[in-house]
Formats: structure tokens, sequence, C-alpha cells
């Protein structure tokens, strides 16, 4: 199993590293225990974040309301969970 995330029942916990006002939003790569995530949005006033669970929920194929932030909410290292995911996208699996 990979370190950037573990199940717990039916809910994905993710560790991710985000890097905010990216040229496009993506998966990019995976950093030791974390997986790095590129956004567009930039870290004002909660944007980064906001912009961060509407593109797990599209990534996961879950709503918004489905993708807590647990902590990390003012920093770059996040723990999120994604409740009931429908999909996974190939992109978490590569390494980087």
């Amino acid at each position: 199993m990979a370190d950037f995330y573990r199940w717990e029942d039916d809910t994905l916990h993710l560790f991710i590293k985000v890097q905010p006002k990216a040229s496009k939003d993506e998966f990019a790569d995976i950093q030791e225990d974390r997986i790095r995530i590129r956004i567009t949005a930039p870290p004002v006033d909660g944007k980064a974040n906001q912009h961060l669970v509407k593109f797990l929920a599209k990534a996961f194929g879950v709503a918004k309301s489905k993708v807590q932030i647990i902590s990390g909410e003012t920093g770059r290292n996040k723990h999120v969970c994604v409740e009931d995911p429908l999909s996974l996208p190939a992109d978490i699996t590569k390494e980087g």
C-alpha cells in the first residue's frame, strides 16, 4: 500500500501536499508519504481549499459534500477524506 492514502471502511484518507497557483489542476507526483496536487487557485481566503475540494470531488466522482479537509486548512500539507469514492483516478498511482 502506498503511504499517501489509506482506507477506513468506505472512506479514502489522502495525505496531500498542495501546490497552489499552478498552471493547471492535476495530480503531480508522490513525495514520500504525500501525493502532490497542483491547483490553479491562489492560497487566499480559502480559495485553494475550496478549489481542492472541487477538484477531488470531480476526480473521485462524488459530491463536494463528501470531500472533507480533516487537517491542514491553513498549510500545504493536508489530510483529506473522500467518502464512498465512485472512481479512483489512474494518476494517483504513478510514482514521481
